[in-house]
């Protein structure tokens, strides 16, 4: 897939630039081990999806331990003229959250001009995984990322109920807030549904 008509193309470039400096840090890689793979997720999938919702880092997993370049900052000015910062976050860890088991097996590869997809093969989480994963934290942000979702029809109740409810028998502990979260978020998505897409 390519970027939604939405997404901000100053966005998409910084996004572009930092995907080519972490590509151009795999020069000398045997070939046997390439592609690797980057599964974007958080706001900067989200924005990609839809156009809503600009993040100021890059949450990502890879598919092979990598050392990453250390400049993996980009500055931009905004449509508006502000200035603005995306950055690599070097923290994100996806074991915390709540994730499918076939998140990144289901993962959509993502179009970006001038990619070399069998050298950093840059992949979003599916919406329906994306989704899910906003739910083991579930902040009023995530509700709203999951309400973007919706709206754009990327997702729907019945599907992220079951999707969310398989990812969580892979957990272990006390996961009935997860529980909760799972089904407030299933009847949001839905009554987005009802309303035929639209939402506040």
């Amino acid at each position: 897939m390519r970027p939604d008509r939405n997404a901000r193309p100053e966005y998409v470039a910084a996004f572009r630039e930092i995907v080519h400096r972490i590509a151009g840090s795999l020069t000398g890689v045997p070939k046997r081990a390439l592609p690797v793979r980057m599964y974007v997720a958080g706001g900067a999938a989200l924005h990609l999806y839809t156009g809503e919702r600009v993040s100021r880092d890059i949450d990502a997993a890879f598919s092979r331990r990598i050392a990453l370049p250390e400049n993996l900052e980009v500055a931009y000015r905004d449509a508006d003229g502000a200035a603005r910062l995306l950055y690599f976050d070097r923290q994100y860890n996806d074991t915390l959250g709540l994730l499918h088991e076939d998140a990144y097996e289901d993962s959509v590869p993502l179009a970006l001009d001038g990619g070399d997809s069998t050298v950093l093969d840059v992949r979003l989480l599916a919406a329906l995984d994306l989704a899910v994963s906003k739910i083991g934290r579930f902040s009023g942000q995530d509700r709203d990322d999951i309400a973007a979702l919706a709206r754009h029809r990327l997702i729907r109740a019945a599907a992220l109920r079951r999707r969310a409810g398989e990812a969580l028998r892979a957990y272990i502990g006390d996961t009935a807030r997860v529980q909760g979260s799972i089904e407030l978020a299933s009847r949001l998505v839905a009554d987005i549904q009802a309303r035929g897409g639209k939402g506040s």
